[in-house]
């Protein structure tokens, strides 16, 4: 007796088992800096044409639908919702958010560039503008240690007073990059993308300039995940999981009872 049918519950059973780690990965990051919701996306798997629509069934007669079986599903990708979260005040200097497109840029351990939105910079003890986990920001900034305030504008200057001086001088120039295809960039962990052949090449540049965001100083991104929208998903998936496991059940008992008829 065949077992498509089993086949096909169980292509079922594995998307909805991968939809659902991705629906959990987006409530894991709800407080994440800068996180992008993610959705899972499906498609069907190939058909087996018992009929082709069209083809003659008696005479001059042709079937009008056709009989086509499917092969089940399986899911091709995760679609990126590159909505911005909300701004969130933090009173430290050297957080920033973007507001508009566009990614920081920090150098990486093995000397490629990572892309991030999560702007919770530090002062590395070099006086280096770097990440959390010490990757520095590009191009580099330093950062005076007798420095007294930090003013960050929103074209990515870096302003410092340092102490015995009235008038700020420049510590640097942040620069900011964007992507033709941000949706293509692939993510590494860490708050970090990378650049593909589907995002395109890194288009750098000073913020506010050229379609590139802005900066906003003393604010991080919030994450964009609406956690209410998750549990719906999160209920929907469960029911469908339910539903072609009970199909892999029932199947069974319909093969056992051929085979006992036989």
């Amino acid at each position: 007796m065949t077992t498509a049918a089993l086949q096909v519950a169980r292509t079922g059973l594995d998307a909805q088992d991968q939809r659902m780690r991705v629906i959990a990965n987006n409530l894991a990051n709800v407080n994440t800096t800068g996180y992008r919701h993610e959705r899972a996306e499906f498609e069907t798997l190939a058909y087996q044409t018992m009929t082709a629509p069209g083809a003659t069934s008696s005479g001059d007669n042709r079937y009008a639908i056709g009989l086509s079986l499917g092969g089940g599903v399986r899911m091709t990708g995760t679609a990126r919702d590159e909505t911005e979260g909300s701004l969130q005040q933090t009173g430290n200097p050297l957080d920033m958010a973007i507001q508009g497109e566009g990614y920081f840029q920090v150098a990486r351990p093995d000397g490629s560039i990572g892309y991030t939105r999560a702007g919770n910079f530090h002062r590395s003890s070099e006086g280096k503008l770097v990440t959390s986990d010490g990757m520095l920001v590009q191009p580099e900034i330093s950062i005076p240690d007798n420095a007294q305030s930090i003013t960050i504008g929103t074209d990515g200057t870096v302003s410092v007073t340092v102490a015995g001086q009235t008038n700020a001088t420049q510590a640097g120039q942040l620069q900011l990059a964007h992507f033709a295809n941000p949706g293509g960039l692939q993510a590494l962990g860490n708050n970090l993308y990378s650049a593909t052949q589907a995002s395109g090449d890194p288009q750098t540049g000073v913020p506010g300039a050229d379609g590139i965001g802005t900066i906003q100083q003393n604010a991080l991104e919030g994450s964009n995940v609406n956690v209410v929208q998750e549990l719906v998903d999160m209920i929907e998936t469960q029911r469908a999981y339910e539903v072609n496991s009970k199909m892999i059940q029932s199947t069974d008992e319909m093969q056992k009872d051929a085979t006992q008829q036989l």
